[in-house]
C-alpha cells in the first residue's frame, strides 16, 4: 500500500477539514434559481445537495479508474461485445449514431484493493453542480491552497463541458451552425436536478449560444424539423431517464432521434452499449471477455476492478441462501431504485426481485468518511467518474447515510474530491489538456493532519 492510499484512508477517518462554503453556494444558484421564477431558496428545497467535507483519493487509485474506463471503451468496440449486447437491445437502440453520448459517469467504491466499478451511467448528472461548487472552495492549509492554486478555473472547466457538446455537433453535423440546444426532460422544473438545467442553460448562453429548458411532452415535428413552440431544435441534451423513448409521452423524442431530425446526446445506443446493468455480467466475466478475444491487459484490468456480476436466475431457494454475499439491482433501473442488500432483504422482497428483470453483484461495501473524533459523524461514500469518449473530465463524490446513494442526509451530497500523491508534483503552468489536469491535479493536505508530506 502506497504512501498516498495510507494518507488518503487516514484523512477519510479523521480530518475536519470543510473545503466548500455551501451557504455562499447556497447563496449563488438561488440568484440563477430566481431569474427562472424559482422563489423557495435552495438551502430549504435541496439542503443537502452539497456537502462541505472532502474526499480525499490517492492519485494511484484515479489512475486505475481511468485504465478501468479506458479498458471498457475497448472491449464496448469489440464486434462479438457489440453483437451480444444489442441482440437483447430495443431495436431504437441498435442502430450506432455518430454522437458518442455526453456525461458517462462510472461510479466507484474504494476498497482495501483499489476501486471498484460499481455501475455505469450515460446520462450522469450534476458534473456542472460539482464545477459550480468550485467557486466556493476554501482551503484549510498551505498544501490545499496550493491545489486550489493550480486546478483548471471554473471557466475553462466550463468551456471544456461545451466544447464536449460542439464535438458531439460536428461528429453529426459536420461544419453546419448550430442554433438552439434543448435541455429535454419530463417537468424539467419538477426534477431534483433542475439547478442543473439552469446552469447547463448559462453556461451555453455565455458562449453565444441559445439554449431552452424543454418538456419532452410539448416537443413536435414540423416539416422535418424537431421544433418547440415554433423554434427549431438542433441538439438535443437529453436528461429523460426513459432510456429507450419508449414511453408515450417520449414518442416525438424517439421519432426525432430515429429519423435524425436533431442530434440526441446522450442516446438509446449509448445505454445499450454501456448502461444496461446486465453488460456487468459480460465485462467482470473473463471468460466471456476472452471469448470475445477482449485484450489480455483489460481482461486482467476489468477482472481486478468490476466485482463479480450474475443475472438473477435459477433456484430462489439458492439464491435466498447466499443472499448475504450479493447486492441486486434491477437490470434497468437507476438511481439506487428498487436495489437491495442482501443482508438486509425480506422474504417478500426477495420474492419480488426474484420475478422482476434483476442482476446480483457481489457486496462491495463503500469506504467510509468520518468527520473526525469531534463529531463522530459517519458516511459512506462512492466516487463518480465523468468521462467523455473515453477519457475522465472531472471526479466528484457522494456521501450519504443509509443503504443506498441519496440527497436526503443532512452533511452528505456532492463532495469536492482530492487526489493525493506519494511525492509532490511540481506546479504546472500554461494550458494542459482539461481532462488530464482533472485527472492529476496537485496534491492538497488536510488540517492538523498533513504531517509535511
Amino acid at each position: 500500500m502506497t504512501d498516498a492510499i495510507t494518507r488518503a484512508a487516514r484523512f477519510n477517518r479523521d480530518c475536519d477539514c470543510m473545503s466548500a462554503d455551501v451557504p455562499a453556494l447556497q447563496h449563488r444558484l438561488d440568484a440563477t434559481l430566481g431569474s427562472a421564477g424559482v422563489s423557495k431558496p435552495l438551502a430549504d428545497s435541496h439542503p443537502n445537495l452539497f456537502s462541505a467535507t472532502p474526499v480525499f483519493l490517492a492519485r494511484a487509485h484515479a489512475l486505475q479508474m481511468q485504465s478501468v474506463i479506458a479498458a471498457i471503451q475497448a472491449v464496448a468496440a469489440l464486434p462479438a461485445y457489440r453483437e451480444e449486447v444489442l441482440a437483447r437491445a430495443p431495436a431504437i437502440a441498435r442502430a450506432a449514431p455518430a454522437s458518442l453520448g455526453v456525461f458517462f459517469g462510472f461510479d466507484f467504491h474504494i476498497d482495501a484493493e483499489g476501486p471498484k466499478l460499481i455501475e455505469i451511467n450515460t446520462n450522469a448528472g450534476g458534473a456542472l453542480l460539482n464545477i459550480e461548487m468550485r467557486r466556493e472552495r476554501q482551503a484549510c492549509c498551505e498544501p490545499a491552497t496550493a491545489y486550489l492554486r493550480d486546478e483548471p478555473s471554473v471557466e475553462l472547466l466550463e468551456s471544456s463541458i461545451v466544447d464536449m457538446f460542439m464535438h458531439e455537433w460536428r461528429r453529426a453535423r459536420g461544419t453546419a451552425p448550430v442554433r438552439t440546444i434543448a435541455i429535454v426532460d419530463d417537468s424539467p422544473n419538477e426534477q431534483y436536478l433542475f439547478p442543473e438545467f439552469l446552469l447547463a442553460q448559462k453556461v451555453f448562453a455565455a458562449r453565444g449560444l441559445n439554449a431552452l429548458i424543454v418538456d419532452a411532452r410539448e416537443l413536435a415535428i414540423d416539416a422535418d424539423a424537431l421544433t418547440w413552440r415554433g423554434q427549431r431544435i438542433d441538439l438535443v441534451y437529453n436528461r429523460s431517464t426513459d432510456f429507450y423513448f419508449a414511453e408515450p409521452a417520449h414518442a416525438v423524442l424517439a421519432a426525432a432521434y430515429a429519423r435524425d431530425l436533431a442530434v440526441v446526446t446522450p442516446h438509446p445506443h449509448a445505454h445499450a452499449v454501456y448502461s444496461n446493468k446486465r453488460n456487468l455480467v459480460i465485462l467482470s466475466d473473463p471468460d466471456s471477455l476472452r471469448a470475445m478475444q477482449a485484450a489480455p491487459a483489460d481482461i486482467e484490468t476489468l477482472a481486478a476492478s468490476i466485482p463479480t456480476t450474475r443475472l438473477v436466475a435459477g433456484s430462489d431457494e439458492s439464491w435466498w441462501s447466499d443472499r448475504k454475499q450479493w447486492f441486486f439491482k434491477p437490470s434497468s433501473g437507476f438511481g439506487s431504485r428498487g436495489t437491495y442488500r442482501g443482508d438486509k432483504i425480506t422474504r417478500r422482497a426477495f420474492g419480488d426481485l426474484m420475478r422482476g428483470d434483476y442482476i446480483a453483484q457481489t457486496n462491495t461495501p463503500p469506504s467510509e468518511r468520518r468527520r473526525g473524533e469531534s463529531s463522530g459523524e459517519r458516511f459512506k461514500l462512492d466516487v463518480r467518474s465523468y468521462a467523455y469518449d473515453g477519457v475522465q473530465q472531472l471526479l466528484a463524490a457522494r456521501l450519504y447515510q443509509g443503504q443506498t446513494t441519496n440527497f436526503r442526509s443532512a452533511g452528505g451530497g456532492f463532495a469536492p474530491v482530492y487526489l493525493l500523491d506519494d511525492v509532490s508534483p511540481p506546479v504546472s503552468s500554461g494550458s494542459a489538456n482539461v481532462a488530464s489536469r482533472l485527472s492529476a491535479p496537485a496534491k492538497p493536505g488536510c488540517q492538523q493532519h498533513d504531517d509535511g508530506a
